[in-house]
């Protein structure tokens, strides 16, 4: 299939390193535009966009999605799908239609539990002892589409949220190319969330 991949950080680094290795196409990648980063607030280009660059995959950086020109230069390469993973930006509903199969999201919980920005660092901090990741459709509504895949994984007692994210980023890799498999034969199967069991990972803020 023809992808577009939505990402930043580097958690989506193994999701996008997975998708260029496989059989499907990435045509294009989407991410953040070059902020200052680290101590030295030096302005750097993100984890996806510097391994965009090493495959010489077209990267788009728009500051607004919702900027006619970004529909139209994601309709010129003809996805079957998008995947989203920690892009950080809602993406607009004329984005989601583009995709032929619309887009899926590589979301770092068992959701419909910590729905959100921050879901590695709001398991640790409440002190989970299980985490994950599930592979949903990305819907208008924040993290609340249906789901087509879910894997789960301990959280040591000592464990950081880094070490979690590490593990959940590689997990949620495998688990998106069996997803993606599983789509293109057409034995995907949706399941609708439990939105009376939901809840909100708050984005981490200096008092956290």
């Amino acid at each position: 299939m023809v992808v577009v991949f939505f990402g930043t950080p580097a958690f989506a680094v193994p999701s996008l390193a997975a998708l260029v290795a496989s059989r499907h196409r990435v045509a294009a990648v989407v991410t953040q535009p070059d902020r200052p980063r680290g101590r030295g607030q030096k302005v750097s280009v993100s984890p996806v966009k510097a391994l965009a660059l090493d495959h010489h995959i077209p990267v788009l950086q728009p500051d607004r999605l919702r900027e006619p020109t970004v529909a139209d230069a994601l309709r010129a390469y003809g996805p079957d799908i998008g995947v989203v993973a920690a892009y950080g930006k809602i993406i607009p509903d004329a984005l989601l239609a583009i995709p032929r199969l619309g887009m899926i999201n590589v979301h770092a919980s068992v959701l419909p539990r910590y729905r959100g920005a921050a879901p590695i660092h709001r398991a640790v901090m409440h002190g989970d002892d299980e985490t994950g990741v599930t592979i949903m459709r990305v819907v208008r509504e924040l993290d609340a589409g249906p789901t087509f895949a879910v894997a789960t994984r301990t959280i040591g007692p000592d464990e950081t949220s880094d070490a979690v994210e590490e593990a959940l980023a590689t997990l949620g890799a495998t688990l998106l190319l069996r997803t993606m498999d599983d789509i293109e034969g057409g034995k995907a199967v949706e399941t609708p969330q439990d939105d009376a069991r939901a809840t909100y990972a708050a984005r981490i803020v200096r008092e956290d």
